[in-house]
Formats: C-alpha cells, sequence, structure tokens
C-alpha cells in the first residue's frame, strides 16, 4: 500500500532489524540494559543535555516532561494546535492535574509572544501557578524560526518559566533549514524527540533534560506503567534511527512539494504550495467531492489516505517519487471519471 496516512506507518529498515536481533539486552528497570544506555548517553550528549530518557512514545515523552516540570495545580502554556493540548488525550490534565492554557497559533505556527506574556499569571491564590511553556516543531508541517526561538526562550527566561519543545519531528526541522537538530534544542530546558515517525524506528521517543528532570520522568516514567525490561531491542533501532535516517527527510521534503505542485494544478483542490515546508500537506477539498468515496476508491487502488474536506497528505521513507505519480495519475482517473 501507498499509504500517506502518516509518517508513524514507516517500516524499520533492515539495518535496524538485524541490530534489532543482534542487540544486548538487560532490564532497563535496573538501569541493566547496554544498549538503552548508549542510546540515551549518546542523544544527550550529541544535543547538549545531562541525560536522557528512552519513553515508548512521544505521547508518554511528552506527559513525562510536563509532570516532571509542573506539580499538581500548575499551569502550562502551550498552543491551540499543540499535538499535547489537542491529540494527546488530555493527559496533562488527567494524570498530572496540570492546567493547559491553549493561545491560538499564528498562521507560521508560532504563538504570539505578547500572547504568552499575557498569559501569564499573577502570584495570586486565585489562579493556577504558570510554571512552563511549551511549543511544537514542526508543527502542522511548519517550521518555526530560529530567531522565534530565541526570543520565545528569551520570554520564558525572564519570567521564571521552563520551556519544552515537543519535537515529534524536529529533525524535519532541522533538514529544511539546513541546521543541526542541535541548533534547534539548545534554547529549551527539554525536549522530546520522536524516533518511529520520519525516522522509521518501529517504537520509541527520547526525552531529553537536566539530571533532576530526567530523574523525576524516570520515576513517573515507571508509575505510568512505563517502565520497559529488555528494552535494548528497541532502543538498538532507535541509535540508528537518530544517527542514519534523518539527512534523508530531505527527499521526504521534495516529495511534499512535488505532490503539493500536483495537487494545486487540480481543480477540486486547494494547496497553499508556500506553506509546504517539509513532508507534510493539507489540501482543501471541493465542497461537491465525495471524500469518503474517494478514499475508499484510492483504497481500492491500494492507496491508503485519511479522508476529511482538508486531507492532511504526509510523505516518507516509504513513499517514493514514482508512488507521488502512482497517486496523481490515479486520483486523475477518479476525477475524470467524476466530473460532470
Amino acid at each position: 500500500m501507498i499509504d500517506f496516512r502518516s509518517d508513524t506507518v514507516t517500516q524499520p529498515t533492515q539495518a535496524m532489524r538485524d541490530a534489532m536481533h543482534k542487540a544486548s539486552v538487560g532490564d532497563d528497570v535496573y538501569g541493566d540494559d547496554p544498549t538503552v544506555n548508549r542510546l540515551e548517553d549518546q542523544v544527550a550528549e550529541r544535543f547538549g543535555f545531562d541525560r536522557a530518557l528512552f519513553t515508548s512514545s512521544g505521547t508518554q515523552a511528552n506527559l513525562l516532561a510536563l509532570m516532571a516540570h509542573c506539580e499538581r495545580g500548575d499551569e502550562y502554556i502551550c498552543g491551540q494546535d499543540a499535538h499535547n493540548y489537542k491529540f494527546e488525550g488530555g493527559g496533562a490534565a488527567v494524570l498530572g492535574s496540570i492546567q493547559p492554557q491553549p493561545l491560538s497559533n499564528q498562521a507560521d505556527g508560532t504563538i504570539a509572544l505578547a500572547d504568552i506574556k499575557a498569559a501569564i499569571k499573577p502570584d495570586d491564590i486565585h489562579f493556577a501557578r504558570t510554571r512552563l511553556l511549551s511549543l511544537e516543531n514542526t508543527i502542522g508541517g511548519k517550521v518555526l524560526p530560529m530567531e522565534y526561538l530565541a526570543q520565545a526562550q528569551s520570554l520564558a527566561f525572564n519570567h521564571g518559566l521552563k520551556i519544552h519543545l515537543d519535537g515529534a519531528r524536529v529533525a524535519n526541522a532541522a533538514v529544511a533549514q539546513g541546521v543541526d537538530i542541535s541548533d534547534i534544542t539548545q534554547h529549551f530546558d527539554s525536549v522530546s524527540i520522536c524516533l518511529s515517525k520520519g525516522l522509521r524506528a518501529p517504537v520509541g521517543s527520547i526525552l531529553l533534560g537536566d539530571e533532576r528532570l530526567i530523574a523525576k520522568a524516570r520515576r513517573w516514567r515507571k508509575m505510568l506503567g512505563g517502565g520497559m525490561r529488555q528494552a535494548g531491542i528497541l532502543a538498538a533501532a532507535a541509535e540508528l534511527a537518530i544517527t542514519t535516517e534523518v539527512e534523508r527527510l530531505a527527499e521526504d521534503h521534495h516529495n511534499a512539494q512535488v505532490l503539493a505542485n500536483e495537487l494545486a494544478a487540480l481543480s477540486e483542490f486547494d494547496v497553499d504550495v508556500p506553506s509546504v515546508q517539509t513532508n507534510m500537506l493539507f489540501a482543501r477539498v471541493a465542497e461537491h467531492l465525495d471524500v469518503d468515496q474517494l478514499a475508499t476508491h484510492l483504497k481500492q487502488q491500494g492507496i491508503l489516505i485519511s479522508p476529511g474536506r482538508t486531507l492532511r497528505l504526509v510523505t516518507h521513507a516509504d513513499i517514493s517519487r514514482a508512488d507521488v505519480a502512482t497517486f496523481i495519475h490515479k486520483l486523475k482517473q477518479y476525477l475524470s471519471s467524476h466530473r460532470g
């Protein structure tokens, strides 16, 4: 199947499968898994943090960061479209008793600095205590400007806040800007990086922070049932994800641009081509087109999409330039047969 639903559907490389088969393992809850320990040490050193923690998912990594930064009754500021607010089951509120303060994301994915400043609560018993600013990069496929990251970091510091990055696709952001991932992560007190999306690991994310934060996150991970035993089998693939798969993301970005240009040429789709910065594009679909019927037809042709009035299409390692061409060809055939 040619699967445009997400980059979470990527298959691990043969090298990852081989590394998993050969991995040296131990009990990670005891701290005895050498492959997990090596992964955590390498990633922490590479990105300039004291410690790292291997987690089962990006949702878990984000939740651990929020719970390590904040106490019950505290508040974190985030974007209205932030994954850790909108798409992670309300975990911060339900499991951490942490109040989210969502603010509108601007067209470029940023949160206006003035809005952040205005949302910080005064030291007053009537209010939740604002403790953390959480940003996401990329967000909806858009890359936050480096200058903005520095400004947000400064604002957080000047108001006594910590700053967290949901960096699920931070590697895409780095490749799109031609910088190292560490150039982005240096602006944050904690960072989560997903290894199982475009970087192709089968499972896992990394949480980065200082010693205190990671020790606290490790305790929360255990309490939440996230302590894994012979996790080195997974860490072996995660290690290759972060060391060998980053530069390849440029291919996904190029394929997304090709796809955006092709869709924009079709009257049934409205695509803001300049906004396609990485591996993700959004196409508004004409009202007369039955999107569910289209999705069913494409599935029969070996192509998967998530139907909606706005289609989100994501390119990744398992979608080639030829696959993009096949999709466009099949789509044109369908549209031609359904035009009046």
